[in-house]
């Protein structure tokens, strides 16, 4: 395993163990090593009486899974170690009260708001039905921008106008110069080496620009003038084109039953949102740089001691 991955691992593991941590009554218990456990879970390891569960070193292992770390006895070890020296840390840090400074206090509340808040989102995605009818309505507005052809095409991206001239010039004199020039001059890495091949897409895909040029080809034609876009100038050659095939509202069902539910998510947190009492306080400016460097620590004052303390 190479050192960036270790260094990867380290960080992901320091980040769930911190979230694991962030309650203070758990915190707390776990110090004592008096937290309380389903006789059903399975313990993994303990680090002076405090349980690793295995539910918590899996979701590890599946996280990392993403990042193409192996799930194998040797990064288990190495996860468990890791957690055991955040747990033994932890505990070191609680036996100095450090959870009262008001810093900590500070960190802590607002990581415990943070997760807080994700497993409400959470929990409303798992638990929210989206009805029929607002499905089909979905479905009905995602076929009419899916109408039309699409297009099977190729392209040459190049930086300046003057080249994607020059490469037009020569195509005009020799039109089977394109694969080879696409090779050597194209800009794209994900269709230099296929000869510019973009296979068949919808141009609403695309950007604006190249959508538009590619719609009004002809098959066997291509751009007698480059066509601008924000990634460059493009040379386009249309090579056949049909009618586009709309998926089923079975193929698209679960992509939109998670649209509806996002928004269906955002207007309830708007309305909450407009509900809630919000009294925006103006922070004062910050301090110089120079000020900051000059002037010696001075304690806090004693509304924000009292705003810490709640």
């Amino acid at each position: 395993m190479s050192i960036k991955s270790r260094v990867v691992l380290g960080s992901a593991i320091a980040l769930f163990a911190l979230s694991a941590c962030n309650d203070k009554d758990k915190a707390a218990s776990a110090t004592t090593g008096a937290a309380a456990t389903d006789s059903k879970e399975v313990v993994a390891a303990t680090v002076n009486g405090t349980p690793i569960l295995k539910k918590q070193l899996d979701q590890i292992m599946q996280q990392q899974a993403g990042q193409g770390m192996p799930d194998n006895p040797e990064t288990r070890k190495m996860v468990i170690d890791n957690l055991a020296m955040q747990i033994i840390v932890a505990q070191e840090a609680e036996k100095k009260g450090l959870e009262k400074v008001p810093e900590v206090k500070e960190q802590l509340e607002m990581a415990h708001l943070s997760i807080m808040a994700n497993s409400y989102v959470k929990d409303y995605m798992k638990t929210a039905t989206v009805t029929d009818e607002a499905l089909k309505a979905e479905y009905d507005k995602f076929k009419a921008t899916q109408g039309g052809n699409e297009y099977k095409a190729r392209h040459i991206l190049v930086p300046t106008e003057a080249e994607a001239k020059d490469i037009i010039a020569k195509i005009t004199k020799d039109p089977k110069a394109f694969d080879g020039l696409a090779k050597s001059k194209s800009k794209d890495p994900g269709s230099k080496d296929k000869g510019g091949d973009l296979g068949w897409f919808n141009p609403h895909n695309m950007v604006p620009e190249f959508g538009n040029a590619v719609a009004k080809l002809e098959k066997g034609k291509f751009t007698t003038e480059p066509v601008k876009s924000q990634f460059g100038y493009h040379v386009i050659l249309l090579e056949d084109t049909r009618p586009l095939a709309v998926p089923s509202l079975d193929e698209v069902k679960a992509g939109l039953t998670q649209q509806l539910q996002q928004q269906n998510l955002k207007k309830m947190l708007d309305d909450m949102k407009a509900k809630a009492k919000i009294d925006i306080v103006a922070a004062p400016a910050a301090a110089s740089a120079a000020a900051v460097t000059a002037a010696p620590a001075t304690p806090a004052a004693p509304a924000a001691e009292a705003a810490a303390s709640k």
